[in-house]
């Protein structure tokens, strides 16, 4: 907990303190060192500041100051040094705590929190700090080569020569700078988490462009590490780099690198360690030199800045002043509330002023030229280029892939493919699933006798999760595209190739991306919208998303595609594919003609070299989504399931049952007959029917689209109880769903086509709903995610029914 949160009269022991150089070096001295014990012991009349006893003396601290120390409880010590004395009684001094007990708090720490080490990753798009993240910690975080896969903070750990890491994987980004969500979040994070050491990834062979974000960290005044990763590409080019040099007058040390096969992580944790234990001797402070004009400014900004008691002492004054100059609004929000902040305000706008009259350029491109130059400078003493061009053959791919008149056809063969192979070769292991649960029904039916339980198991159960258990191969053949085209890079060409198209839709280029993503799931796909830096196409695609037919309706076109198309099954998919598509784009220009001006944000992402993806990487990412999904199949689809079969099963029939000796007639509950056209379930089918009938579909086909509310694959196991607890008898056999729907004869190849299209572009699942509004942070745009797709669903259902009606 922090010293701040410390009751009057209650004792801890520090752990930690954070906060950057001058502010951990004069509390330091003042005795506030890891292992010392510290007590409250009274809040001045507002609280504010707290006065501590440490060392034999009283001291005064503010409490934003105090937020800064982490503590243990004095408790929490106790209870660990019983756990330590009891694992190795002879570590500690003596064997008597309480003979000793200050000498042994000092030793608790030694031996527990003193070796927590909280790491972050921070690093460019396509830098490979997630690759660097999962090969340290083990972490299950998928590593995509384009810009924008980890859009959220992702934690690990793992234990190293006696310490504990605790690990953060930062959003990437390429400044520190207000410019884009993404760095805002990771700026956020750093002055919130304080974490003790910065592991800034760098793609070894483009240094000048990765190391503008370590300068910007740099001003932070942090400790960091900067893992020169992929380190054998810079190795293969020829070219030499003096890392350690570099490091130097840097002031941050520096560690070659490569991530897929684990060179160097040691040296890096080592040097992770050092700068923990403050032993490296590369690590200083170095202040980048912004130039004859721009420094004077900043010194006396920097130095007012520096004698107020109520600055964040989470970065440094220089940081502040620079963010300040610069018109950074996220900070400028931030120093809002400091007394002296119109003084400051004041003298920062005359510094821009001064800056753009003197230098003929904003504030800002100078501080970037400053930092490039000083970046150019370390560069020119340390680094030899290579003779060889490591981008020569991505160039070579690029002029097939991205050509003019061969990109988009390239690009619809590769979609074209993923779902010819999806279907096709996933049929046979899906095959041998219906077949496993077909079994199993038919054994269950053996040896149980006609009840509620054996209808529960084999028309609850087994007919609604092992339906759509039966599409787990199916969903791992399309993220075995999906993560193909992430790993190589191609990717990102596919945004770089549908940039135009996107601007003709009123769309970002990067919206490509996150529209793209929901072909495997929508609501990560809402989340990935964060990487677009404007706000109205960033609205826009998260809104337009749903429409991308997710991995999650992939059992429903399967089964109707399958069933009522047979020969045509890849290219009906392609259609529904190409037709989400379609209505996003109309969507997408709808809503930018209507409710949004025009976008003039620029079109600006890196295109990253093409690598061969891992085997296990690609493995991982199949594996993960198969997990998730048989999570959903065990929770979400198992509650539904229940739920379908329980408003099916009830009310149950009344038979007629006569009394031979006085003729009585009575009525009883049937415990082997079902009605599931009278049931709970039918009755509500029967009540929206009428709505949905001028599209082919009867009630069953009514209740599956609401039942779809919480996952879309839900659509299929209620289909599966709603066929399979229809006209049962002794003599019943398991079937295939499809089979039973075909045989039912209430859907036709038309009324099938409008299911598909339906289910296509309704209303999202609640999870991307919560997506939606995670990232909105608006109830209105989750209430329109609901009504305009039904709305748009419906038209488009009626349509396509109507017309294939009058040609089939």
């Amino acid at each position: 907990m922090k010293l701040s949160e410390l009751k009057n009269n209650e004792t801890a022991v520090i752990v930690r303190v954070s906060g950057h150089g001058g502010f951990r070096k004069r509390i330091m001295e003042m005795g506030f060192v890891r292992g010392q014990k510290v007590t409250s012991l009274i809040n001045a009349p507002m609280n504010d500041p707290i006065k501590y006893a440490i060392m034999g003396y009283d001291v005064s601290l503010r409490r934003s100051e105090a937020e800064l120390i982490t503590v243990l409880s004095e408790s929490e010590a106790d209870a660990m040094l019983s756990a330590e004395d009891a694992q190795a009684p002879n570590y500690f001094a003596c064997g008597d705590c309480s003979a000793c007990h200050s000498s042994c708090f000092t030793n608790l720490h030694k031996t527990t929190q003193r070796n927590i080490i909280n790491i972050a990753f921070v690093g460019n798009p396509n830098s490979g700090k997630t690759s660097l993240f999962n090969a340290l910690s083990g972490g299950n975080e998928h590593v995509g080569n384009y810009s924008g896969v980890t859009v959220d903070v992702k934690t690990g750990h793992f234990n190293y020569r006696g310490y504990h890491f605790n690990v953060t994987d930062l959003p990437g980004t390429y400044s520190l700078s207000a410019y884009s969500p993404e760095e805002i979040y990771v700026r956020r994070h750093l002055q919130s988490s304080m974490p003790d050491v910065i592991v800034n990834a760098v793609v070894a062979s483009n240094l000048e462009r990765n190391l503008y974000l370590t300068t910007e960290l740099i001003d932070l005044s942090q400790r960091v590490v900067v893992a020169l990763n992929m380190y054998d590409e810079l190795s293969a080019s020829g070219a030499v780099l003096d890392y350690e040099k570099l490091g130097s007058m840097m002031g941050i040390p520096m560690v070659p690198t490569v991530a897929k096969n684990g060179q160097g992580l040691d040296k890096l944790l080592d040097t992770i360690i050092e700068l923990f234990e403050g032993k490296n001797p590369d690590a200083r402070h170095v202040h980048i030199n912004y130039g004859s004009v721009m420094e004077p400014e900043i010194s006396a900004l920097a130095e007012q800045m520096h004698k107020a008691t109520d600055l964040p002492q989470q970065f440094p004054a220089r940081y502040w002043t620079l963010k300040m100059i610069e018109n950074d609004k996220e900070a400028i929000e931030i120093l809002h509330s400091c007394k002296e902040f119109q003084s400051w305000s004041e003298i920062a706008e005359k510094s821009a002023e001064n800056i753009q009259i003197q230098l003929d350029k904003d504030v800002e491109t100078a501080i970037s030229d400053a930092k490039y130059g000083f970046i150019s400078g370390a560069l020119h003493e340390t680094f030899t280029e290579g003779k060889r061009d490591i981008n020569r053959k991505t160039r070579k791919i690029d002029k097939l892939v991205a050509n003019k008149w061969l990109g988009f056809p390239i690009f619809i063969f590769i979609m074209w493919l993923m779902f010819f192979v999806t279907f096709s070769l996933g049929s046979y292991p899906q095959d041998w699933i219906d077949s496993g649960f077909a079994a199993l029904s038919d054994w269950l039916n053996s040896i149980m006798p006609n009840n509620a339980l054996r209808s529960l198991l084999v028309d609850g159960i087994i007919a609604g999760c092992g339906t759509v258990c039966s599409f787990v191969p199916n969903i791992l053949l399309l993220y075995l595209f999906i993560s193909l085209m992430e790993d190589s890079g191609y990717m990102s060409r596919a945004a770089f190739i549908m940039d135009n198209l996107m601007h003709k839709m009123g769309l970002h280029g990067k919206s490509f991306i996150p529209m793209l993503m929901g072909f495997g799931c929508n609501a990560p796909a809402v989340m990935a919208t964060r990487t677009i830096e404007s706000r109205s196409s960033r609205l826009i695609t998260m809104l337009v998303i749903p429409f991308m037919s997710c991995s999650a309706r992939l059992p429903i076109y399967v089964l109707f595609a399958g069933t009522f198309f047979p020969n045509h099954a890849a290219t009906v998919m392609i259609f529904l594919y190409i037709l989400g598509v379609l209505v996003a784009a109309l969507s997408a220009k709808l809503l930018r003609a209507v409710k949004f001006g025009e976008d003039e944000t620029p079109f600006v992402m890196e295109l990253p070299p093409y690598r061969m993806p891992t085997t296990i990487a690609v493995i991982k990412h199949m594996w993960e989504k198969c997990v998730q999904y048989l999570k959903k199949i065990g929770t979400v689809i198992l509650g539904a399931s229940f739920i379908i079969w329980l408003l099916s099963y009830f009310p149950r029939p009344l038979v007629e049952t006569k009394n031979e000796n006085d003729e009585t007639i009575t009525y009883t509950a049937a415990a082997d007959v079902i009605d599931a056209e009278n049931s709970y379930l039918g009755q509500i089918g029967r009540s929206i029917e009428p709505i949905m009938r001028p599209l082919g579909f009867d009630w069953r086909a009514s209740i599956a689209i609401i039942a779809s509310i919480p996952a879309k694959e839900i659509a299929v196991s209620t289909l599966g109880v709603l066929y399979d607890v229809k006209d049962i008898d002794e003599d019943f056999e398991s079937e295939a769903l499809g089979d039973s729907i075909l045989k039912d004869g209430t859907f036709t190849q038309s009324s099938a086509l409008a299911m598909m299209i339906f289910m296509l572009l309704c209303f999202p699942c609640i999870a991307t709903l919560g997506a939606i509004y995670g990232e909105s942070n608006k109830k209105r745009w989750v209430i329109f995610s609901i009504i305009y797709p039904t709305v748009v669903a419906w038209l488009f259902a009626f349509i396509a029914y109507t017309v294939s009606g009058a040609m089939l």
